[in-house]
C-alpha cells in the first residue's frame, strides 16, 4: 500500500471509529471544519454542516453495534485529491458513503465532502 493510500485511510479510520463508538470526536478529527454531508432521505435532499452531524451521535456505541460491519471498498489517489468509498452494513439499513478528501500538509489528509446512499 502506498503511503499516500495509508495517509488517506487516517480520516477514513477515525470516521469508521465515530460510527463504532458513537463518539463524535472521531469525525470532528476525520473532517474539514467546513465539510457537508449530504444524501437523500424519504425522496428529499439531505444537506448537514459537521456541527449537525456530529450531534446524530450520543457519545456511545449503538445498541446493536455488536451486530454492525463496517468495510473500505476503494481508496483513490490523484496528487492533492482522494475519494474514498465506504460501506456500512447496520442491521436494517445499509449505507454507502462516499468522501472527497484533500490534502493539508504533506501526508495529512481531512475529508472535505460526504455523499451517503441509503440502500
Amino acid at each position: 500500500m502506498s503511503s499516500d493510500v495509508t495517509a488517506v485511510l487516517a480520516p477514513v479510520r477515525a470516521y469508521l471509529a465515530g460510527h463504532a463508538s458513537g463518539d463524535p470526536s472521531h469525525f470532528r478529527s476525520a473532517f474539514l471544519p467546513t465539510a457537508r454531508i449530504e444524501g437523500m432521505a424519504d425522496g428529499a435532499v439531505v444537506s448537514m454542516d459537521l456541527d449537525d452531524f456530529c450531534s446524530r451521535f450520543a457519545g456511545s456505541p449503538a445498541a446493536d453495534e455488536a451486530h454492525r460491519t463496517r468495510t473500505i471498498d476503494q481508496v483513490t489517489v490523484h496528487g492533492s485529491v482522494a475519494s474514498a468509498v465506504v460501506t456500512l452494513h447496520h442491521v436494517e439499513v445499509t449505507f454507502t458513503d462516499m468522501f472527497l478528501l484533500l490534502e493539508q500538509g504533506p501526508g495529512t489528509w481531512l475529508i472535505a465532502h460526504k455523499v451517503y446512499h441509503r440502500h
